[in-house]
């Protein structure tokens, strides 16, 4: 019998790799990333207080295309950068949740900068 490897849990295993190393603070906060197969979402997270700041996705009630493609990603990370600067959040450390940086989580990275978010 053939066992296929769960992915998922190869993608959490490298979120908390990531995480060992990677944190947000109150002057850095981090923007955390999850993706799905129709939708796209973004949390920017104080990880020392443990709340989250600001979110954004393609669940969103303005939000009005499908949300499992680039252009929406690239959308999502826009929307996410403009609350955040509504909010004086400036500078962000990003963290992709495992993903490789390609495709989906690139083009929200690449929104969130054209947003006017620096990392």
């Amino acid at each position: 019998m053939i066992n296929k490897k769960n992915s998922n849990v190869a993608r959490i295993k490298r979120h908390l790799r990531v995480r060992k190393n990677i944190s947000g603070t109150a002057e850095r906060p981090r923007l955390n990333v999850f993706r799905s197969l129709n939708h796209i979402y973004a949390q920017i997270i104080d990880d020392t207080k443990g709340v989250t700041l600001v979110s954004a996705s393609s669940m969103d009630k303005d939000f009005n295309q499908y949300g499992g493609n680039c252009e929406a990603a690239k959308e999502v990370g826009k929307a996410v950068a403009a609350k955040a600067l509504e909010k004086g959040i400036k500078a962000v450390v990003f963290d992709r949740g495992g993903y490789v940086y390609h495709g989906r989580v690139a083009a929200l990275a690449e929104g969130a900068r054209e947003g006017g978010l620096e990392f």
